[in-house]
């Protein structure tokens, strides 16, 4: 692709500790039980692989490990990749913490996404958190064409991303308009990405929108279910504030625009 020159794959040297246990989704749960729990998005994300035992799961972008913990908790044997060696590292001692008390077998091992080291057709479910919006539109590409290759023919793709692209360029200017008019303006930067962890500013390069990943799947190979969701939310407002909240986490095309995550599952076509 004629974009590549121009993208040059991010530094794994980004890719500290300090980032995973103090910006990588789910820090907190991880930090407090050691990967025994997940976070909320994590959580919701793993759910739809439906792991079950004697399954082999691959897990790109594998991080700290937890993924693994829970996959091979459940009986399947799970494969972790990662392109920054601190990741290595910190899932190794994951999994070292449950051999011989999680029944299914773990491994991991340092690598590209770009460049999956499997055979193909190995594996019953390929999980993707969290990791497209670090990878450039090439990288992404080519990274679920490997994705494509090591899926068994009736295998599953589950992928998690955030945020959802059209709420930063679009939702976030009208809520940061209503949160400066009810006087909380300075809770809310000018640049969106400045709102959140702000080293996310820095490794960010490919965020997505519903139609976006849908295209990005189609592109390498798979089809299936491309859909938005956000966490819920708990506040105490007035009746018109809570009326457009409905409004826009509810209605399309409102809520295409207003909700934060972005999650898919998909199959070889």
């Amino acid at each position: 692709m004629n974009d590549q020159p121009n993208q040059q794959p991010l530094p794994s040297t980004l890719y500290t500790e300090e980032y995973f246990l103090t910006a990588c989704e789910g820090y907190d749960e991880f930090t407090a039980s050691e990967g025994e729990h997940l976070s909320r998005r994590l959580s919701a994300a793993f759910k739809l692989a439906e792991v079950s035992p004697g399954m082999a799961i691959l897990d790109v972008g594998c991080g700290r490990g937890e993924i693994l913990r829970h996959c091979a908790s459940l009986g399947a044997d799970a494969y972790g990749i990662d392109y920054a060696a601190v990741a290595v590292r910190m899932s190794q001692t994951v999994i070292q913490s449950v051999e011989g008390i999680a029944p299914g077998r773990m491994a991991v091992m340092q690598a590209d996404a770009k460049y999956l080291p499997f055979p193909d057709g190995v594996f019953d479910r390929v999980l993707m958190f969290d990791v497209v919006e670090h990878l450039h539109p090439w990288e992404l590409h080519t990274a679920m064409l490997e994705v494509h290759r090591v899926l068994k023919p009736n295998g599953r793709f589950i992928v998690h991303t955030a945020p959802n692209i059209w709420y930063d360029r679009y939702a976030y200017p009208l809520v940061r308009r209503v949160r400066t008019l009810m006087g909380q303006g300075d809770r809310y930067p000018k640049d969106p990405r400045q709102f959140g962890v702000a080293v996310n500013q820095h490794v960010h390069v490919n965020e997505q929108s519903i139609r976006s990943l849908g295209r990005t799947l189609r592109r390498a190979g798979f089809a299936g279910k491309v859909w938005l969701d956000s966490p819920p939310q708990h506040r105490q407002e007035n009746l018109i504030l809570a009326g457009l909240r409905i409004l826009a986490f509810k209605v399309p095309p409102f809520r295409w625009f207003f909700e934060r995550e972005v999650f898919a599952v998909a199959r070889k076509v």
